[in-house]
């Protein structure tokens, strides 16, 4: 058998060195361990727990000075064995004592808000040290087991750190929650809302108002580093707005009864139990919760609203009690004293603004404008008094006052006057008084105010004025009413006097009445609406006033392409729609670009079925019409042409028309004449139809007819047959010259052609 090798003497040497060289290491990192943490345990010491106004920090101190007393002991020399065990340990306690000492500052030295602010993450690392201190502490144990009076305190104190449980409480955590939703940019809107905040912020804080506002002021100075978040920021933001808000609600009231001595006539301040804690304003519904606060109906609710939606229980803003109960019991007391208050307030204030308005000159501007507030307040605040203003007379005078003292009143109280007849004007029988008193004409005049507000009360007042249907009709044949309406609604610098101002006019254009009116101004759809989509009778009306009216070039084109259609399908109906429509596409003609969109609907065979149908209804001037506006289309070439003239298939210079004219111009009235040669005019100057025109007049012995026209008593007759004349000799001049000399009259010609008068008349 082999032997084992034995170690030298030198390696033997050398590994006793490297052991205690080890040992000397451990224990210089114990040493220093403990050194820092007494030095740690010191600083968070030197501050009571008292000063402390949060739990987890009060807590971790009272724990620490346990720490610090078993520390003091532990640094006794030999208590404890120099071990790697104990090296970890103190090591491991020393770390999480000297993280503890940041979080404890922040505590300490940063404003509450903002420990508010952070409170569940400070709260959270506090808790996280509390159990590896814990952790450390266990790992002295087994090094104490000599020492079982240490072991015991040691190990109580590692149990009492782990079950320790640092946690925030119920309010500090609605705040937190509160305060990281503005944070978030998610802003609580409501007054309700942001005024419960502000409770229980200040709840939390153990402040009143003006500490709070002190708070506020401090968390801006902590927030003034680089390091700032843009949540940190936009939090100070909307504390400092909500605040502000808060503190500028805050009502005179009432601190003393009413005695016999009190004046009758001066208004009397709410008490504060008439007020909403949540808005500051006087209550109409009052209700009670479960915590015996009162509050405003539709406030308390948004509370609560926002509560749910944030994931926590609904409180009493108040007190900060979480209902168990969402029950809203009616203050039924408490609502009759205010119901008692604010009519004897109202009362009051009618009174005084009769007075102060009444005396025209020698009340003030101030008294004035103080007299139109009271009386806007009630009307808004108080809708079902609105009977008492009209009652006492304030609607005649403030129509007075703005008729009589426009210009003294200036722009802002005039402004001002047409917000307080805007906000009256929802009692109908007051709205019926303004429209008798002439209120609307004032209105109208203020829509060329220098005021964008005056403007907007005026047209306010107009839009309800205008969904009085027997009113709309008045509104329209007011001087210049539909000019400034439809300026206003295109003028899209101001987009919602613009909005205004159209939904005034399409209540305008409810009416039938107003058509006319509106048409005059531009605005045609009403009319094209009900040409296209109304009854019969409706049409009619509506071809009457297109047939009446002076059109633009525009219109014209406008009113073709949009009622172009309907007015020739009007052609076929009966007799007065006939005519109607006639006169209508008569005056559309006029405007050559139209004639190839009448063309492309349809409208030559409809005409010619008029002028060369006759029937025992038809009035005796609808031919002449209708050879009008033949003459009128053909007069511009390069369209019709190719277009179907009846219901044949016929074109324009076919044999069948040209026929009919050549024979209905030798039986029909002077007018209808004068037409149809401009018609042939009008044929006969097409390159396109010329050649084939000639032709059929020259086979229908037209030229026979027409040359008798050359000496017509007429005037007109004469021109148009002369230059009717000039355009066949192109192609008939031979059959033209055999006629003449045939029928003696070459030389009446040249005596007539050579006498301007003869042609001009």
């Amino acid at each position: 058998m082999s032997s084992k090798p034995s170690l030298s003497s030198s390696s033997r040497s050398h590994a006793a060195m490297t052991l205690t060289t080890a040992s000397a290491a451990t224990a210089v990192a114990a040493h220093t361990a403990m050194e820092t943490l007494a030095l740690k345990l010191a600083e968070i010491c030197s501050h009571a727990a008292e000063d402390y106004p949060w739990d987890p920090p009060r807590r971790f101190t009272v724990l620490a000075q346990r720490l610090q007393l078993l520390v003091a002991q532990l640094s006794h020399p030999g208590v404890l064995p120099s071990s790697p065990a104990v090296s970890t340990a103190l090591r491991g306690i020393a770390g999480d004592v000297s993280a503890t000492v940041s979080t404890l500052s922040s505590y300490r030295s940063r404003s509450r808000i903002y420990v508010l602010i952070h409170c569940l993450p400070l709260c959270s690392s506090l808790r996280s040290l509390c159990s590896s201190l814990a952790s450390s502490l266990a790992l002295l144990d087994a090094p104490l087991s000599c020492q079982p009076d240490l072991q015991k305190r040691a190990s109580d104190l590692a149990r009492d750190f782990l079950l320790s449980d640092l946690r925030v409480t119920e309010t500090e955590e609605r705040v937190y929650s509160a305060l990281q939703r503005e944070g978030e940019a998610r802003e609580s809107g409501q007054k309700a809302v942001q005024s419960g905040i502000i409770m229980d912020l200040a709840r939390a804080l153990g402040a009143g108002p003006e500490a709070l506002a002190d708070q506020i002021k401090l968390l801006r100075s902590d927030l003034t580093g680089p390091s700032t978040s843009p949540a940190e920021r936009r939090i100070l933001v909307s504390l400092e707005k909500i605040f502000g808000s808060w503190l500028a609600t805050e009502p005179c009231v009432a601190d003393r009864s009413i005695d016999v001595d009190f004046d009758e006539n001066a208004t009397i301040p709410p008490f504060k139990n008439f007020l909403c804690p949540l808005t500051k304003v006087v209550m109409k519904d009052p209700v009670v919760l479960e915590s015996l606060q009162t509050y405003e109906r539709g406030e308390i609710k948004h509370w609560f609203d926002w509560c749910l939606e944030d994931g926590r229980d609904p409180t009493c803003p108040v007190t900060g009690q979480v209902l168990q109960s969402l029950e809203l019991k009616p203050n039924i007391g408490l609502a009759g004293a205010i119901e008692e208050w604010v009519n004897r307030n109202i009362e009051v204030q009618i009174k005084s603004a009769v007075q102060c308005l009444g005396q025209e000159t020698s009340s003030s501007l101030e008294s004035v404008e103080r007299a139109l507030d009271n009386v806007y307040r009630i009307s808004e605040e108080h809708p079902t008094s609105r009977y008492r203003v009209r009652n006492a007379g304030i609607v005649g005078l403030v129509v007075k006052m703005l008729k009589e003292q426009s210009k003294m009143l200036g722009p802002e109280l005039r402004t001002k006057a047409l917000m307080v007849m805007d906000s009256v004007a929802k009692d109908h029988e007051s709205k019926l008084m303004m429209l008798e008193e002439g209120l609307s004409r004032l209105a109208i005049r203020s829509l060329n105010g220098s005021s964008e507000k005056e403007r907007e009360y005026a047209l306010n007042l107009l839009l309800q004025f205008s969904h009085d249907r027997g009113y709309c009709a008045k509104l329209a044949s007011e001087k210049g009413a539909l000019v400034l309406l439809s300026s206003l609604a295109e003028n899209l610098q101001y987009p919602r006097l613009s909005n205004m101002a159209e939904e005034v006019l399409k209540n305008m254009e409810k009416e039938e009445d107003n058509v006319q009116h509106l048409a005059v101004v531009g605005r045609f759809q009403p009319l094209l609406n009900r040409l296209c989509e109304g009854s019969e009778d409706v049409r009619i009306n509506m071809a009457n006033i297109v047939g009446n009216m002076k059109l633009t070039n525009t219109y014209k084109e406008h009113v073709a392409r949009q009622g172009g259609r309907a007015l020739i399908a009007m052609l076929s109906s009966k007799p007065e729609g006939r005519a109607s429509s006639l006169q209508a596409l008569y005056n559309l003609s006029t405007l050559d670009d139209n004639s190839t969109i009448l063309v492309d609907f349809g409208l030559l065979p409809a005409l010619n079925n008029i002028l060369f149908m006759t029937r025992p209804d038809d009035q005796p001037d609808l031919k002449d019409l209708a050879a009008l506006t033949i003459s009128n289309i053909v007069s511009n070439t390069g369209h019709w042409e190719l277009s179907f003239a009846d219901d044949q298939g016929h074109l324009m210079q076919s044999e069948s028309v040209i026929h009919s004219l050549l024979q209905l111009l030798t039986n029909s009235s002077s007018k209808c004449q004068i037409a149809i040669l401009k018609i042939l005019c009008g044929i006969a100057s097409s390159p396109q139809a010329l050649e084939l025109a000639a032709a059929h007049i020259g086979s229908g012995n037209g030229i026979a007819i027409i040359l008798p026209f050359l000496e017509h008593p007429e005037t007109e007759q004469r021109i148009n047959a002369f230059k009717l004349a000039n355009l066949l000799s192109r192609n008939l001049g031979l059959a033209l010259a055999y006629e003449l000399r045939t029928s003696n009259k070459l030389i009446s010609l040249k005596e007539k052609l050579l006498d301007p008068q003869c042609l001009s008349g």
